[in-house]
C-alpha cells in the first residue's frame, strides 16, 4: 500500500449493537470497543482522514443478510479508545492507563447508505472479489484492509 494511494478499510458491528442507520443518525462515532491489536494497529498506524470505509453488517439473518451496508470516512486521526478508562464499560481494560493507553480508534463519519447491501454471498462468488479479506475463511477482525482495486470496485457495484 503505497503513501499516495487511496486506502480503503472494512468494518464490522453487528446490526443490532451499531449499524448505518445509527451512523447516519449520529453523523460522526469514534469507532471505539476493539481489542485486537492487529485491528487497533491499522487504526493507530495505517487509517487517515479521508479514506473510504466499508460498513459491514456482521451476524446477519434471512431479514438482514451479512454485508456491507454503507460507506463512511476516517473523519480523525488515532487517539485513545476512552471505553478503556471507563470501568462501567465492557471495554473496560485496568492495565491502560491515560498516559499509556493501550487501545486506540479513529472516528469514522456518514457518507452514505446503500439502497441494497452487498452481501457476503455476493461477495464470496464474484471473481472481482477474489482474495478480499472479509471472504476468507477465519477472517474475524473488525477492522481490516481492502485493496485498491477491490475498494473501486465495491464503490462502482454500490452505486
Amino acid at each position: 500500500m503505497s503513501k499516495n494511494s487511496k486506502k480503503y478499510w472494512l468494518v464490522k458491528s453487528e446490526s443490532d449493537c451499531y449499524s448505518i442507520s445509527d451512523l447516519k443518525r449520529d453523523k460522526k462515532t469514534a469507532w471505539t470497543g476493539i481489542r485486537n491489536y492487529q485491528s487497533r494497529n491499522f487504526m493507530r498506524d495505517l487509517m487517515s482522514v479521508g479514506d473510504t470505509v466499508f460498513f459491514y453488517h456482521s451476524g446477519g439473518n434471512d431479514k438482514n443478510p451479512t454485508g456491507i451496508y454503507g460507506l463512511a470516512s476516517v473523519c480523525s486521526k488515532a487517539h485513545a479508545d476512552e471505553t478503556q478508562f471507563d470501568k462501567n464499560d465492557d471495554h473496560f481494560d485496568p492495565k491502560a492507563t491515560k498516559e499509556k493507553p493501550i487501545w486506540f480508534c479513529v472516528d469514522i463519519k456518514f457518507e452514505k447508505a446503500f439502497k441494497e447491501p452487498t452481501t457476503l454471498s455476493k461477495i464470496k462468488f464474484d471473481p472481482k472479489l477474489e482474495g478480499i479479506v472479509v471472504a476468507q475463511r477465519g477472517s474475524r477482525l473488525s477492522v481490516q484492509p481492502v485493496s485498491e482495486i477491490h475498494g473501486e470496485y465495491l464503490e462502482k457495484i454500490s452505486k
